[in-house]
């Protein structure tokens, strides 16, 4: 299994690093794990509507061309629908028992995702009607898909 995270911006503090560092570690016995980050558009802190979809559509184009035309593709997105962890973790093994080898999770910037990478995804999740930032929503990205990972191996895991 492949898993790809492609999110919007950098992380800037070490303890977002570190964390990132320790999930990264802990899922290479389950996968291969590649980060992908793209930069954010700069932007002034208050816009119109139009000057904020102009924003999440050059953050969009950014994020497409790093998809390739077959991948298999799930968007972070507020709307998208929630599952708790063991629905998350029966959803990815389904997936893979469906030939899906390489899966992209996708992680927007500060104003979310362009309607055009919604699009394309294959599905959306939520994680939580609350907002967080992307950089610790890279963190609880990991950790989630760490812990589908041992639930889907019938590990133990703190519930």
């Amino acid at each position: 299994m492949r898993i790809t995270v492609i999110s919007v911006g950098k992380l800037k503090e070490k303890y977002w690093k570190e964390a990132l560092q320790e999930y990264s570690k802990r899922l290479s016995k389950y996968c291969k794990l590649d980060i992908v980050e793209v930069q954010d558009e700069k932007a002034p802190e208050t816009m119109t509507k139009a000057e904020q979809q102009q924003v999440c559509y050059k953050e969009g184009q950014r994020i497409l061309k790093m998809i390739k035309e077959n991948a298999f593709v799930i968007a972070l997105a507020i709307n998208g629908k929630m599952l708790s962890s063991e629905q998350f973790a029966e959803q990815i093994q389904m997936d893979t028992v469906q030939g899906v080898s390489h899966m992209i999770f996708i992680i927007g910037g500060s104003l979310g995702l362009s309607k055009e990478v919604v699009q394309r995804a294959n599905r959306a999740i939520s994680f939580s009607a609350m907002t967080f930032p992307h950089q610790m929503m890279r963190v609880i990205l990991l950790e989630q898909i760490y812990r589908a990972m041992r639930i889907i191996k019938k590990e133990p895991y703190h519930k």
